[in-house]
């Protein structure tokens, strides 16, 4: 086999593009919500995505939903989605689901951590600075849950 086929036939994962996808900020309560003196209570939803675009190209999502409620009113709620564009040529067909349920998440969330923080911080509010997340066990706890899901059968 020569220099060149080896190439061909190497595993190859590339980030071609980080990019911010989408981002809202609501605060349907200011400026009153600011006179307020408690301090919010804090709910965060996280979701991953990913899908296949071309040959051998991926485009991979993290998505995190923010709702700060003070007593019964929203403060604030920001939702943000950081997207990648990633290169993955000759992986095997198994390992294509992890890498892009776990890598690829674990690329984008610090750039979607910044952005949230940043977004918070502009709506006059102390940024919210989101925790690490082990991606590889949120990746086997979804895919437990799903395993586990009740199928309906279709009518």
């Amino acid at each position: 086999m020569s220099d060149q086929n080896a190439q061909e036939l190497q595993a190859t994962f590339n980030i071609q593009r980080i990019y911010l996808k989408d981002m809202s900020l609501e605060q349907p309560n200011s400026p009153a919500i600011f006179l307020e003196q408690d301090g919010p209570n804090i709910e965060i939803q996280i979701d991953v995505g990913n899908q296949k675009l071309a040959d051998d190209i991926y485009e991979a999502t993290v998505t995190v939903t923010i709702t700060a409620k003070i007593r019964d009113k929203i403060a604030f709620l920001v939702e943000g989605k950081q997207g990648g564009i990633f290169e993955v040529r000759n992986v095997p067909e198994e390992q294509i689901e992890p890498l892009l349920g776990i890598a690829c998440p674990n690329i984008i969330y610090p750039y979607l951590r910044a952005n949230i923080a940043d977004m918070v911080t502009r709506g006059g509010f102390p940024p919210i600075h989101l925790t690490e997340i082990n991606f590889e066990v949120f990746y086997q706890q979804r895919k437990q849950a799903l395993a586990q899901a009740p199928t309906t059968p279709v009518q």
